[in-house]
């Protein structure tokens, strides 16, 4: 599956000017068509993160150093957040959102959900990771409020859930939706930890949840990551013990055969793959090579199956 990442529900949601969104009909318009095209040469189920970045948007794009573009500038915006408290010290602070207004983002994800069932995704990720809005609320760091979305770990899980369930109330029953946390924030004081982890997907399980998709960080600029081959893989794992529903790993994960050991030691159900595809679009082949297994691919493709390497692709044709 090719989950097409952090689109934004609305146009203060998104992490810059240049990303995603599915906020309006015509952006979901556009998207079907592309989906409708990528199926005439690829079998691929498509699934689509939704997304707030909260007081981490209004940003440059990576390759251009992320830095954050004022409210004031043509390309800029103002934030919001659970408090005022920005990201950086270079930062604005963000405005802190009133319970109307997060009323107003959770219908935001409810509506870019209708629009991505109908666009064709067969699948939706809400993304609760990364130090995006969920996860701003859902982190001691980030989130000091004083009212019923912040203070105690149950009121600091209501934005997630109340969302969650404001999606699952949008699509129809038999739609998964599974959803994106940050096991940890990384920081040797009070944080999002493995623990608060756990707690928020055992209830979405109870609320749903198609899966769990464990990763970790984001929230502070002063995190320390101990950054090693699977080095979010024990988070998944710790996750796995406690609730039923499939868990994604990520994180280093960049070979065949260590992707497998994670699946056959039972410390994933599956596993996701970023800026390994990016820098080698065709991994899923070579680790079909490698294992032994078979993938399907689009007929133009055959004759490259290198000597020695038989019947591992397999022609999807279209009708």
């Amino acid at each position: 599956m090719c989950i097409v990442e952090a689109t934004a529900v609305n146009p203060e949601g998104r992490i810059s000017y240049a990303d995603l969104g599915l906020w309006n009909d015509e952006q979901g318009e556009a998207i079907k068509s592309v989906l409708h095209k990528i199926r005439t040469f690829s079998p691929m189920p498509f699934a689509i993160q939704l997304a707030h970045a909260g007081r981490k948007a209004s940003t440059e794009r990576p390759w251009q150093g992320r830095k954050q573009i004022p409210a004031d500038d043509v390309l800029g915006w103002q934030t919001v957040a659970p408090s005022p408290i920005p990201f950086s010290s270079d930062d604005a602070l963000p405005h802190e959102l009133s319970i109307k207004e997060i009323k107003a983002i959770q219908q935001d994800f409810a509506d870019a959900a209708k629009r991505a069932v109908e666009a064709g995704f067969a699948l939706i990720e809400l993304h609760a990771a990364h130090g995006y809005l969920l996860h701003q609320f859902l982190s001691p760091l980030s989130n000091h409020r004083i009212d019923e979305y912040g203070g105690s770990l149950e009121n600091r899980m209501r934005m997630v859930l109340e969302t969650f369930q404001a999606i699952k109330n949008a699509v129809p029953d038999y739609f998964p939706v599974g959803v994106r946390v940050s096991a940890t924030d990384w920081m040797q004081v009070e944080c999002w930890d493995v623990e608060s982890t756990v707690k928020l997907s055992q209830v979405l399980e109870q609320l749903g949840a198609a899966y769990i998709h464990v990763s970790s960080g984001g929230l502070h600029e002063y995190q320390v990551i101990d950054v090693k081959e699977n080095y979010q893989v024990p988070f998944a794992q710790s996750v796995k013990k406690t609730v039923n529903v499939p868990v994604i790993a990520v994180g280093l994960i960049t070979q065949p055969q260590q992707a497998e050991d994670i699946l056959q030691k039972h410390q994933a159900d599956a596993i996701a793959l970023g800026r390994v595809m990016q820098y080698n679009p065709r991994w899923p082949w070579h680790a079909a090579a490698s294992l032994g297994e078979e993938i399907r691919i689009a007929p133009q493709y055959l004759r490259c199956q290198p000597h020695g390497v038989k019947d591992v692709f397999q022609p999807f044709r279209t009708s």
